[in-house]
């Protein structure tokens, strides 16, 4: 799979405010919906315990059943359809990329679609998605905001 490059390249960046859940399980869904349609996805986190979390959470996450992925302590990056991270990179061709835990990312525009998540139960977080929501804003990115609602996601802006 070939990420976007150049810098005329615009992402469709999503923001879901997590309301209800935490990233562990909300991504499941997420990425299961990914590889239904048959893009890699990138995963980036804030740190290697994390990273270990939310490894583990794909594991043994009940729905989908199934998350092939991998991370630097694996290899194989080539042969991952979802590839872990701390860095900010695609070693195995995504065109999805995640953010969890407040990170961002400076290669926006390499990328197909961003999926910004963040602890809507938290003020530092719900600040820092602010910010970085102004920014992908001013460098032209087309945004969506979702939010976690009763019945699953509500699409707000």
């Amino acid at each position: 799979m070939k990420t976007r490059t150049g810098p005329s390249q615009l992402a469709e960046i999503g923001f879901y405010h997590l309301t209800r859940t935490g990233a562990d399980q909300a991504l499941p869904a997420l990425l299961g919906r990914t590889l239904a349609a048959g893009k890699r996805a990138v995963v980036r986190c804030g740190s290697p315990e994390r990273l270990g979390e939310l490894d583990q959470a794909l594991w043994v996450c009940p729905q989908p059943d199934w998350l092939p992925h991998g991370h630097a302590g694996t290899g194989h990056a080539d042969l991952q359809p979802i590839w872990l991270t701390i860095e900010d990179e695609a070693p195995n061709g995504a065109s999805f990329l995640f953010l969890v835990d407040a990170v961002s990312s400076d290669r926006l525009a390499a990328f197909e679609r961003v999926f910004d998540l963040f602890d809507g139960n938290d003020e530092a977080a719900l600040a820092a998605a602010r910010a970085r929501w102004r920014a992908a804003k001013e460098a032209g990115h087309v945004l969506a905001y979702w939010q976690q609602g009763e019945r699953g996601w509500e699409k707000k802006a």
